[in-house]
């Protein structure tokens, strides 16, 4: 049953330049990952789609004010279009944190309302803020005001035995009230005690239908839909009910999947990397991690899926794997594993 909503009064916010705008790239997108889209996962990730949109993993707002801002922040100029996500729940602080994030040149600045572990539920951020729809919106309105970048929210179909459309419907009329400018749905609930994270994003069971009703009772409010996305075609045909998609765990897990996203999703004339291409586009940057300090692996390990499937894969997966990780480990150890795949997939 769909229900009367507010979404007159919403749409007509659409007309002010600060509200209800889209980032570029939102069309596809691939979901934040804590430990996974780091820095050099991100510049990876650009090799294979220009266009797609990328996000950090989540960096609490007591990080960003009292820690190592610098670092948290830092982020290559390829990497645009990029949205930062935060985690915190109060709304001076999260507006402080999204000034340093348009300070910073991020396109976006994302509310994390999504992610169900004990430690970001001590924080009190997280899904759990999906009980308090009135903090979001106090945070979306907080942020909305002290910057012009489009401030997002993305959160879960309900929490625990909160899991009707009425109160998914409610939440999301306080947030777009509040002028959120999107709304990123991962269409699972989450059980905020008695399953891991892991199963958190596989037990509850998917039901695109709820978001696709959500979107149809908000027809003015930009929404995105994530959970289980594994392919392009099953993308573009939730493109016929919302108006993006984002991809997480295939997109790490199988990278390449990526690879036609520009052609399919934004310019139809866009040139599809091949692997080797993607590879050698990366030893640039490889090369510079490794001057400032920094180790193969912290690149290596998000490429170890490139092949995935691929004559050779295996191999490739377990050179990076077994050789990536050691001290002295440099570009011998990339051009061993490229040697182990398809001729036709080598670079000289």
């Amino acid at each position: 049953m769909r229900l009367a909503d507010d979404n007159n009064a919403i749409a007509s916010k659409a007309t002010h330049p600060n509200t209800l705008r889209p980032t570029p790239g939102a069309r596809i997108s691939v979901a934040p990952m804590m430990a996974w889209t780091t820095r050099e996962q991100r510049y990876f990730m650009r090799q294979i789609s220009r266009s797609a949109l990328l996000y950090t993993e989540m960096v609490t707002t007591g990080a960003l004010i009292h820690g190592d801002r610098t670092r948290f922040l830092a982020y290559h100029a390829d990497e645009h279009p990029i949205a930062l996500q935060l985690g915190g729940s109060d709304p001076a602080a999260m507006a402080e944190c999204a000034v340093m994030a348009e300070t910073h040149g991020y396109d976006e600045v994302n509310i994390n309302v999504g992610c169900p572990s004990d430690r970001v539920q001590n924080g009190t951020f997280g899904a759990c803020l999906m009980g308090e729809p009135q903090k979001v919106a106090d945070c979306v309105a907080a942020m909305k005001a002290r910057v012009s970048i489009p401030v997002t929210v993305k959160t879960r179909i309900g929490i625990d035995n909160q899991d009707s459309y009425e109160f998914l419907h409610a939440f999301t009329r306080a947030v777009a009230t509040a002028g959120a400018d999107a709304l990123i749905v991962h269409a699972r609930k989450a059980w905020l005690s008695g399953l891991s994270p892991k199963e958190n994003r596989e037990v509850p069971p998917l039901d695109y239908a709820r978001v696709h009703t959500l979107k149809r009772d908000f027809p003015a409010l930009p929404m995105s839909i994530n959970g289980g996305i594994v392919d392009l075609d099953t993308a573009a045909v939730q493109l016929e009910h919302v108006d993006g998609v984002m991809i997480g765990r295939e997109a790490y897990k199988n990278p390449y999947v990526m690879a036609e996203v520009d052609r399919r999703f934004f310019d139809a004339h866009a040139a599809v990397p091949a692997r080797g291409d993607i590879v050698a586009n990366m030893r640039g940057f490889i090369a510079d991690h490794l001057a400032a300090g920094g180790a193969l692996k912290d690149v290596t390990r998000h490429m170890l899926g490139l092949y995935h499937g691929q004559p050779g894969g295996r191999a490739w997966r377990r050179v990076l794997s077994e050789q990536g990780h050691k001290k002295d480990a440099d570009l011998n150890v990339l051009d061993a594993a490229l040697a182990r795949v398809e001729p036709t997939e080598a670079v000289a």
